[in-house]
């Protein structure tokens, strides 16, 4: 069943691009976006994270965290935020455990690769909350930023 606003947001752990263990309930009191995103150093994904880090800014205003995460290795998505300049954490769910929790998760993705991360984002409240949930099916689609926004500012 996909998780709905007022869910609970399952917690996680997982490792960051910097090698450190990073948990959603560790953000407790702040709002959190998390963006799942197919594979790093990828067209749709690199504009994904890149409208995220142009608009940081309002983020940070507001008190708001930003996390991508991916089932890329924590050594790939360093990289990737290295390149890009990316100011918040880069989270490996090579496990796909993570992903499959949330509902964004290909079984089959491009050229037989299973276990793949879908397109989607979340904005979990200040207790943990679903605040807003959308899952793409489609990998070239985006996620509705402003609808991400709107939700944050509410």
């Amino acid at each position: 069943m996909a998780l709905q606003v007022g869910d609970t947001a399952p917690d996680f752990k997982l490792y960051s691009s910097e090698l450190t263990e990073v948990s959603l309930s560790g953000f407790k009191g702040k709002k959190v976006i998390i963006h799942f995103f197919p594979m790093a150093f990828t067209g749709t994904c690199t504009e994904q994270l890149c409208t995220m880090r142009d608009n940081f800014s309002y983020y940070e205003g507001i008190n708001a965290q930003v996390i991508g995460i991916s089932v890329d290795s924590p050594f790939s998505l360093g990289k990737f935020k290295e390149v890009q300049n990316y100011q918040f954490p880069l989270l490996s769910d090579f496990n796909k455990e993570v992903s499959a929790a949330y509902g964004a998760f290909y079984d089959e993705f491009v050229f037989g690769l299973k276990g793949v991360s879908k397109r989607a984002a979340f904005v979990i409240d200040e207790e943990g909350k679903i605040a807003y949930a959308e899952v793409l099916e489609n990998a070239k689609d985006l996620p509705d930023f402003k609808a991400i926004n709107d939700t944050l500012s509410a």
